[in-house]
């Protein structure tokens, strides 16, 4: 379930969070690109016309506290406490923004990897992070939940949409790859034509953070290759753009 405002352009997860925290997950919907990057275009390493995806920020900055501090996502594990970010400053190199200040929003893009928010109970700590295979297999999401700072069971998550267990194709040495940090992974794989497989990114997630000890997440429903309306995907259709999924602490 989501919430939606008017113009359709984001939605706010359904997500019980305490009071002062706020998320937003962008669409494709509306905006100022145009071609294969049509919508709401996010990324500026797309392709695609600067000047919209300075008006689709620019968009998306009037429903937010303060811009948004961009990552330069690598696929990696890195994790960037973002209080101390200034403004005007190049992206940190990271997978994972965590912030403790209010009015810092928390961002990562992504068109079928798997974008997560969490917060502590309290309110006191927020963070995202973009989760494709590898980023998962590598641990960013543990990485994340110890910047945090806090205990994990203290946590509460939303997975946001991604590409979903019936499009998600990989090789055997993806799987091979999950199950030698775990084997209890296999559940997540589906077995495919020609010796490849299916995997299910929201399951693999949701299997890290019960490892942590993070058992209230919610979210996981979406599939970005599945609904080319509502969601750009890289699977799908190569060339395209990129959705935002974010969240702050309000003043």
């Amino acid at each position: 379930m989501t919430t939606e405002p008017a113009d359709g352009v984001c939605f706010v997860p359904d997500w019980p969070l305490p009071p002062g925290v706020r998320a937003l997950q962008t669409t494709r919907a509306g905006g100022s690109s145009a071609g294969p990057w049509a919508g709401f275009n996010l990324g500026g390493h797309v392709g695609d016309d600067p000047a919209a995806v300075a008006a689709n920020r620019a968009a998306l900055a009037r429903r937010l506290p303060a811009a948004p501090v961009w990552l330069a996502q690598v696929h990696g594990t890195a994790v960037a406490d973002i209080d101390g970010v200034a403004a005007g400053a190049p992206p940190p190199v990271a997978d994972a923004a965590v912030a403790r200040r209010a009015g810092r929003v928390c961002a990562v893009m992504t068109a079928d990897c798997l974008p997560l928010l969490l917060c502590d109970r309290d309110g006191g700590v927020v963070a995202a992070a973009h989760a494709g295979w590898r980023g998962l297999c590598a641990g960013v999401i543990e990485a994340t939940v110890a910047a945090m700072g806090v205990p994990a069971a203290r946590l509460t998550v939303w997975l946001g949409p991604a590409i979903g267990p019936r499009a998600f194709e990989v090789g055997g040495e993806v799987r091979d790859a999950f199950l030698a940090h775990d084997a209890a992974a296999a559940s997540a794989f589906v077995a495919g034509a020609d010796g490849r497989w299916l995997a299910d990114l929201h399951a693999l997630a949701r299997q890290r953070l019960a490892a942590m000890g993070v058992r209230d997440v919610h979210g996981g429903g979406e599939c970005t290759f599945g609904d080319a309306g509502r969601y750009f995907s890289y699977r799908r259709d190569g060339v395209c753009g990129r959705m935002a999924t974010l969240i702050w602490r309000e003043h």
